[in-house]
């Protein structure tokens, strides 16, 4: 699917019109927590950009606040980026790379009488600053003397005061209708080290200052953000104009992604981590890109998803149902297929050879013949899925039942003969008999019974701790009525014992295979040989695509 966008129209009309001779974008992450998939839509946007129009995208780490920043989150984030398909080549670049421009631009905001240091503290600014339908008032310090900011801001550079002590702010305008431009504050004092420059510096640009200028240094052309940062355009260009900048970068928005049933905060991502709820950044439930990895979701269905959403100017919610539409599609193509039981139930043939073990040939994916075959064992003992025999059967259920022949996928035909129940009346275990003749599936009389079932070899079966994951939250607004904690699932994750077959006992961490009839499953990081743990990527059943289809496409 070609993508087509107002933004991509922008790129497209400035290259034309001759305002820039190549398109150079930017993704700028803050090291302090992982990327979700609101990052993932924006990491295609902005290296899907540059690639289409043959630019270029660098990987700019906004690492401004080194109290919330960690080397390992700048290791995961460039990791997450190569895992979604996009390389950076040469341009792994960071905001701390300008810190010493960036203060002489600050030092020349000063000397222009467009910056000043303030005494208020951090709560004393936010009472100054007022209100969308009231003017903010000036500090009294805003009207020092040039000389007197100089000497301040270099003693704030020495590390002669603690935090909160002093800022810079810039000098706008307190009665700007737009609250971002009421003297916003451009450097603050932080004595803390940084993962790169360690205790080089003890004050550190805002993001405001910073995000501008670097792209500035840089020759970013379009600088892409969500529509948050649209009150912060004003103040954006201002800087531009009045800094000595190498180029005129100009900022664009759009609407961040909103995902029902999800919570895209990257503080409240954190405390769930921190709180236990979770097992991690990486848990299976989470939206970040490194969950939605460990739970098998493909980078190749990330991409299209973003694609498919496309790239608009209001904010809207988008349906997860679309998210698990376009990683179906992936997976349903690419996933090979294998038998899993989830909740077993012993089947004994009662007419099979004792003793005998036999090797059945197995399609692995028939969405794709060059997949091939493989082979799976067969003998007298099986197990089944338990929900697949009734032992009264109810209108319209066409699985095992008393007296019922099925069908074995890639195997034989069986028919239950008696179901054996334990001292509380529950079914433990069924005997069946089985028809030699339809060895592979096909009877040579033609008969066709009205149901297949999966199986799994009881002898040769492995044993597997299969986590069944759901949506994390119980409603498609969390937080709609209070706390978003009171919305977590309690069934967002249940974790069975379930069986194997043989090839699996050894699946590659982050595999995703097709369970037949149940779903796609992802080989966890907690797997130990002969031991396999999967995660639920998702059922096979996809709600998004028959509400297509109800719609005519």
């Amino acid at each position: 699917m070609e993508a087509r966008d107002f933004i991509r129209e922008i790129v497209a009309a400035d290259l034309r019109e001759g305002r820039h001779s190549q398109v150079v974008t930017r993704f700028p992450p803050e090291p302090n927590g992982h990327l979700h998939i609101g990052h993932a839509k924006s990491i295609c946007l902005n290296f899907g950009i540059a690639n289409e129009f043959g630019g270029r995208c660098n990987l700019r780490f906004d690492d401004t606040n080194p109290i919330k920043e960690e080397q390992a989150y700048i290791d995961a984030i460039e990791a997450h980026v190569r895992w979604l398909g996009f390389d950076w080549g040469e341009r792994a670049l960071h905001a701390s790379d300008y810190f010493g421009l960036l203060y002489e631009w600050a030092v020349h905001l000063i000397g222009a009488g467009k910056a000043y240091v303030d005494d208020l503290s951090a709560d004393e600014i936010r009472e100054h600053r007022g209100t969308l339908t009231e003017p903010g008032r000036e500090s009294p310090w805003r009207d020092r003397p040039v000389a007197e900011n100089m000497d301040l801001f270099a003693r704030m550079r020495a590390g002669e005061f603690p935090n909160g002590a002093r800022v810079l702010r810039a000098k706008i305008d307190m009665a700007s209708p737009n609250l971002t431009m009421r003297d916003p504050v451009l450097y603050r004092i932080v004595h803390a080290p940084h993962p790169r420059t360690g205790d080089a510096w003890c004050i550190y640009p805002t993001y405001d200052f910073a995000h501008g200028q670097s792209d500035a240094i840089e020759g970013v052309t379009h600088s892409i953000c969500t529509l948050e940062f649209e009150n912060h355009r004003p103040l954006y260009d201002w800087l531009i104009e009045n800094l000595p900048v190498p180029s005129r970068p100009r900022q664009y928005e759009f609407a961040r992604l909103n995902l029902t049933y999800t919570v895209l905060s990257k503080r409240f991502l954190l405390r769930l981590v921190d709180e236990g709820h979770v097992r991690g950044w990486d848990d299976p439930r989470m939206p970040t890109i490194s969950g939605l990895r460990r739970r098998g979701f493909p980078a190749e269905g990330i991409r299209a998803f973003a694609t498919e959403i496309g790239v608009a100017k209001n904010d809207s919610v988008v349906e997860i149902g679309r998210l698990e539409h376009a990683v179906r599609d992936v997976l349903n193509r690419t996933a090979p297929r294998r038998f899993g039981i989830l909740d077993p139930l012993r089947v004994v043939i009662e007419n099979y050879p004792q003793g005998q073990t036999e090797e059945l040939e197995v399609i692995n994916n028939p969405e794709d013949a060059s997949a091939g075959t493989r082979t799976v064992p067969f003998c007298g003992e099986l197990f089944i899925e338990r929900e697949d025999f009734q032992e009264d059967p109810a209108p319209r259920f066409f699985r095992l039942a008393p007296g019922r022949e099925v069908r074995l996928r890639s195997a034989y035909f069986i028919t239950c003969r008696e179901a054996v129940k334990d001292a509380a009346g529950t079914v433990v275990e069924l005997r069946c008999t089985y028809d030699p003749a339809t060895r592979g599936g096909d009877a040579p009389d033609g008969r066709r019974p009205k149901a297949t079932l999966h199986w799994v070899s009881a002898r040769q079966a492995v044993p597997a701790q299969i986590r069944l994951y759901d949506h994390l939250f119980s409603r498609p607004d969390p937080g709609a009525d209070g706390d978003l904690l009171d919305d977590l699932s309690p069934s967002s994750e249940v974790v069975v014992e379930g069986y194997v077959e043989p090839s699996l006992a050894d699946a590659p961490v982050g595999e995703t295979v097709q369970f037949e009839r149940l779903g796609y499953f992802c080989a966890d990081p907690d797997s130990q040989p002969g031991s396999p743990v999967f995660n639920r990527t998702l059922t096979l059943k996809d709600t998004w695509a028959k509400v297509q289809a109800r719609q005519g496409g």
